[in-house]
């Protein structure tokens, strides 16, 4: 699997290389307008970090030999997203093919016309059923346009430290310890068991990874339809906050900032037993934890609440390119089952197509460093089982980054769960204002 894509998109208070979009995806007059099949069409491919497309470019020139595209590829997501939103409001710069990370999507979505419709320019085999409904759902906006082919996914399972369970004398069979991961009441109390009876050792990484992924489980997040602001009228977000910080009162913390140093060093040490796992965390799991933990981690089809994703992102063309049919067929082409297979085998970008999902390819792949789990077909189910999308509206990421997680790590250094959710709604209206 991959290593560290949308888990550095999303990572928190992590300062990422500058970059800039050369302004000859949308820009480059000098290419002749396509009405002719055979006319030579210049077409520009932003994306960020590892798409697995190194390959698929090639292969999509030599089956079209007219098209000659440029791919403008940077390896931070940062940056990328904040210069895309600069070249969307000059309305110049953008490439022709424009991905999106979907944490960063409720930025661009309340921006729908400067985005071509695809359904209206695109192919017909990029049909909505190509995809998971709500995958395909979450690129809609608010008057149902269609603004982006979906890519990958980051379906949510749980990760946990065999040995460990073990040691405290709590089941760890993937198959036995389903029930302990069914809610999050049951999690939380599992929790509980595991503190006492390891003499205090903590027993997941970080509040926020584990309060983000309850908020993005209900009906309603940070923003409303209305595009208002719901923090102070949310019971489910409340609700979630009281059962996090509980835990962290308890020592289920072991208080670190995803993505830090003392984070990655955490794997390595044994500082947590459990770990909100989506697919492309397996990656950052091996990574940090080194070969002399191999078989240790273990992964199971099971996620408190139910389903979840973190990560994936979005194939865009923006109103500014000049060939949009052009465009869009490259982005269809790149986000079609086949390729998607083909993506999944050089990145681990896991797919998001569901006749991708019901391929053998991915279906058999295995993963020696989790005890040969089969992860393809695992997180093919953890994914089936994602509801309905939840409205993101604008400035819902930068609450969860820049309000509601440093509310959280502010508690695990020792304010009370009251001043911490207090430091969160200030935050957050500060975001919305």
């Amino acid at each position: 699997m991959r290593s560290i894509r949308n888990g550095l998109v999303l990572a928190l208070g992590i300062t990422m290389t500058t970059f800039g979009l050369a302004a000859c995806g949308g820009d480059d007059g000098g290419a002749p307008a396509a009405s002719d099949p055979n006319a030579k069409v210049e077409l520009s491919l932003a994306t960020f970090t590892e798409f697995g497309y190194e390959e698929l470019i090639p292969e999509y020139e030599r089956l079209h030999p007219n098209i000659k595209i440029t791919h403008r590829k940077t390896g931070q997501g940062g940056p990328y997203h904040q210069d895309l939103i600069t070249k969307l409001a000059a309305g110049s710069g953008l490439a022709d093919v424009t991905a999106v990370e979907e944490g960063h999507l409720s930025n661009v979505l309340d921006k729908g016309s400067k985005f071509n419709d695809l359904p209206k320019i695109g192919p017909a085999e990029a049909s909505p059923d190509r995809w998971l409904g709500w995958k395909y759902d979450a690129a809609k906006t608010k008057d149902g346009k269609v603004i982006g082919y979906g890519t990958d996914i980051g379906p949510l399972a749980m990760c946990y430290r065999k040995d460990m369970l073990e040691a405290a004398g709590m089941p760890s069979d993937p198959e036995a310890v389903k029930p302990l991961f069914a809610t999050w009441d049951s999690y939380f109390a599992a929790g509980d068991q595991y503190v006492t009876k390891t003499g205090g050792k903590a027993w997941f990484d970080s509040a926020a990874q584990n309060f983000n992924a309850m908020v993005n489980q209900l009906p309603t997040g940070y923003i409303g339809n209305d595009d208002k602001p719901t923090l102070e009228s949310n019971q489910g977000i409340k609700d979630a906050w009281t059962k996090v910080t509980d835990a962290v009162a308890k020592g289920q913390s072991a208080k670190l900032t995803a993505f830090s140093n003392e984070w990655n060093s955490g794997f390595k040490q044994g500082a947590f037993a459990t770990k909100v796992c989506p697919a492309w965390m397996l990656g950052v799991i091996e990574e940090h934890s080194g070969p002399e933990n191999a078989g240790k981690w273990a992964v199971t089809a099971a996620f408190p609440g139910g389903g979840g994703n973190w990560g994936g992102s979005y194939l865009t063309v923006p109103t500014q390119s000049k060939h949009p049919k052009e465009a869009a067929e490259l982005a269809a082409w790149l986000t079609a089952p086949e390729q998607q297979i083909k993506a999944f085998k050089a990145k681990g970008t896991f797919p998001s197509q569901v006749k991708a999902l019901e391929d053998p390819a991915l279906l058999s792949e295995t993963d020696a460093y989790f005890g040969g789990a089969k992860i393809g077909q695992l997180f093919a189910e953890q994914a089936k089982k994602v509801a309905k999308p939840q409205y993101k509206g604008p400035g819902d990421g930068q609450i969860q980054e820049n309000a509601s997680s440093p509310a959280l790590q502010a508690v695990e250094q020792g304010k009370s769960a009251d001043e911490g959710w207090t430091q969160l709604l200030d935050a957050a209206k500060k975001i919305t204002r």
